[in-house]
């Protein structure tokens, strides 16, 4: 591995381990024993020095999958690919979950008009259903009025995202799937250390520029040492509705260029259709058949 890389992947470990410690989840003593595991180990390797911080599902949870969905940047669509693909596993008769871990601009609930809040027994809270059974927590579930925002540091958002996975009756899930935040701060580094995670989506759109920043959420995963199971481009085309001709709007793809560096075989491309955009602002994304997202679940369908 090239000096630069394993510089790379050794402050992104420092960074790591003094985020938990600043969310209470390690101790100086714990963090010192990971930073001397030695410069001749991997980022993967390194990665495995997170297995002591992770968090285990309560006994009202038992979850198979669970599935980041994350991007290098906003504005992209991770909420839209997150609800299209727990649809379209539904619809394949898996039983599937969401964490809303975009804690400061949830948007899930929306999606899924989904408005019920969501209820404790004071051990545990129970997460919210949209129409065809999908298990939901977001913290608009939680607040008093969906508008009010969220004013929180990171590490206790961080801790947030925590608790909807150790603190949720979630029940019996085949895939749960992580709406993440853009970027990769402190909620996605919690959600690699603390959460079982099986693998990511990335999410992108046609622009060079968006491409070459959704490469750092990429070479996050790596270096955590979590598989990057599928890529979707979002506004990928538009198809004339008249002669059936696509058109580049946002310019060419660059999808291929991507998931060839990183070794991604699944590809999946979303176009620009105002029937997507018409159902989820309608909180009715249910409704829209997930042939454009199809090869990405059966991605995650062949997973052991």
């Amino acid at each position: 591995m090239p000096e630069h890389t394993n510089d790379t992947a050794e402050k992104a470990l420092q960074e790591a381990l003094e985020n938990l410690k600043a969310q209470g989840l390690a101790s100086d003593e714990s963090i010192k024993e990971a930073t001397e595991q030695g410069d001749s180990q991997s980022a993967g390797q390194k990665a495995d020095a997170f297995a002591e911080f992770r968090k285990n599902e309560n006994e009202r949870s038992h979850i198979r999958k669970i599935i980041g969905v994350v991007s290098g940047k906003g504005g992209v669509g991770k909420t839209l690919v997150t609800s299209m693909l727990a649809s379209e596993m539904q619809r394949r008769d898996f039983k599937t979950g969401i964490i809303d871990a975009d804690i400061t601009g949830p948007s899930i609930p929306r999606a899924f008009d989904v408005t019920e809040k969501a209820m404790t027994d004071g051990t545990y809270i129970f997460p919210g259903e949209s129409k065809t059974g999908i298990k939901i927590i977001s913290m608009n579930m939680l607040l008093d009025n969906a508008s009010d925002p969220v004013v929180w540091r990171g590490p206790v958002i961080a801790s947030t995202v925590t608790q909807f996975y150790t603190d949720v009756a979630w029940g019996l899930i085949d895939y749960l799937f992580v709406d993440m935040p853009p970027g990769t701060g402190d909620v996605p580094l919690t959600v690699f250390q603390s959460l079982p995670v099986d693998g990511i989506i990335v999410v992108t759109s046609p622009q060079e520029l968006v491409s070459m920043i959704v490469e750092k959420a990429v070479k996050m995963a790596e270096m955590m040492n979590v598989p990057i199971l599928g890529i979707v481009e979002n506004m990928s085309y538009f198809e004339c509705p008249d002669c059936g001709k696509r058109h580049a709007i946002f310019g060419e793809s660059h999808i291929e260029e991507l998931a060839e560096r990183y070794g991604i075989t699944a590809i999946s491309r979303i176009p620009i259709d105002p029937k997507i955009a018409a159902l989820s602002d309608a909180g009715k994304i249910e409704a829209y058949y997930g042939k454009p997202i199809k090869e990405v679940a059966d991605k995650l369908e062949s997973l052991k």
